[in-house]
């Protein structure tokens, strides 16, 4: 029963959490007592293969004689697995590789007396499978080396493609995209040339952002072609992370500017806006290697959960820290809309910052939730959509930063009658008592 719930706890969150792309993976395993360790997951077409490359084995107790056939790697979908599960329930198995709803790759009799064995498996039902490794031997450690590579046949010339068949369209989608946000990088500089005199700095900021999503977008699919082809990503996953860690400390700090209203309603930032920005960058400093860490290890690593858990709280702080600046000048624009006699010009403002604080929830949510749900509920063989989604919101989420905060020559905060004066210090009187 103990053993059951241990596999309920590690292997229904390797299925549940989306990996990274299944290239080929060097695992090193040193004094391991885990029952079950879960390697990549892949979606296989009905030409997948499986190369298993397994050496240096050491048993923590080779002294006795060991039922070796309950130790080795299989094959299984999520579905199969909750079966798998029901057998161990009910105690129909002893262990999971005595199922028939699992797919065995290899288990360590093709030792033979050695220490490394290979094998090739060919799968031919096309589905999601996870490699996943089983140890049912108790109070028995496992070192090991293994090199594991999975991969499809695509095509006449039976070409490998090291991406899963939910993703094999990725480095196309990035390429795309990235030529999407160098465009709209041209734009934004032409707007920036056209109304140079009305520029602030934050629109420079705004310019750096795009550039850096852009190139961004570039490494991304450049990484994942050069592993489609090759199952390696020699060296453009390194860009990758540089880009992406730039692009998120930019991103956010450009949020927090925005809305402090920092260049556009004040060319300097109060302490509690500084803290904000102390917070926010350091922590996207430890997303980024939270995210390195689990990219490059994968969930065999034994610290592969707590990585994951730290990555997604840091997130969570970082998407609720930007937030309280968005907040902090509605408040400021509705106390001065009671003071300074300009109650047109502040709700004007106080319009836009209340639509830009919608809108980064909104963004937040799709990106961070949405996208998530996604994920798990789509079929593995269209995984590609998930990705385009999130893309696309980000995408629509700087068009709308840019086009509400542009330059502008005649800024229409300032070209306000007497009518619209008393319209809006009536609104903004109508407010105040609903409040009340």
């Amino acid at each position: 029963m103990a053993m059951s719930l241990y596999f309920v706890l590690l292997l229904f969150m390797s299925f549940l959490v989306s990996f990274g792309s299944a290239e080929i993976r060097f695992t090193e395993i040193r004094s391991d007592g885990r029952p079950i360790i879960p390697f990549d997951k892949f979606g296989f077409t009905h030409t997948g293969r499986l190369e298993l490359n397994v050496s240096q084995v050491e048993l923590s107790d080779s002294n006795r004689n060991l039922d070796l056939s309950k130790v080795g790697f299989f094959l299984c979908t999520l579905d199969a697995w909750m079966r798998v599960l029901q057998q161990l329930e009910d105690e129909e198995v002893a262990c999971v590789l005595d199922s028939d709803l699992i797919k065995l790759v290899s288990n360590f009799k093709s030792l033979n007396g050695q220490s490394s064995f290979n094998f090739l498996y060919e799968e031919k039902d096309a589905d999601q499978y996870t490699l996943v490794f089983a140890n049912c031997l108790n109070q028995v450690k496992v070192s090991m080396k293994v090199r594991s590579a999975m991969y499809n046949l695509d095509g006449k010339k039976n070409r490998r493609d090291y991406l899963s068949a939910g993703e094999t369209v990725l480095p196309r989608v990035y390429f795309l995209l990235s030529l999407v946000y160098f465009t709209l990088a041209g734009v934004w500089i032409y707007v920036l040339y056209k109304k140079r005199l009305t520029v602030f700095g934050i629109h420079i900021f705004m310019l750096a952002v795009v550039i850096l999503k852009a190139f961004n977008l570039v490494c991304e699919a450049e990484d994942k072609s050069y592993i489609k082809r090759t199952g390696s990503a020699h060296g453009w996953d390194v860009l990758f992370y540089i880009f992406s860690f730039l692009k998120g400390i930019t991103l956010f700090t450009l949020i927090v500017l925005i809305g402090t209203g920092w260049s556009f309603l004040k060319p300097y930032l109060q302490d509690k806006e500084k803290k904000v920005l102390m917070i926010v960058i350091p922590l996207q400093v430890v997303a980024n290697i939270a995210q390195v860490v689990i990219d490059e290890t994968g969930p065999f690593s034994q610290d592969w959960n707590t990585w994951k858990q730290v990555f997604l709280l840091v997130d969570v702080i970082c998407c609720c820290a930007v937030l309280f600046p968005i907040v902090w000048s509605i408040k400021n624009l509705r106390e001065a809309a009671k003071t300074d006699g300009k109650a047109a010009v502040n709700l004007m403002k106080l319009t836009l910052f209340r639509q830009y604080y919608i809108v980064v929830i909104c963004y937040i949510y799709f990106t961070r939730v949405v996208v998530y749900a996604l994920e798990t509920i789509t079929s593995y063989k269209y995984l590609w959509t998930s990705v385009v989604a999130g893309e696309l919101a980000t995408l629509a989420f700087y068009v709308f930063t840019g086009f509400k905060f542009k330059p502008e020559a005649h800024n229409p905060y300032f070209v306000i009658d007497d009518e619209e004066e008393e319209a809006a210090a009536e609104q903004l009187k109508l407010e105040d008592e609903f409040e009340l």
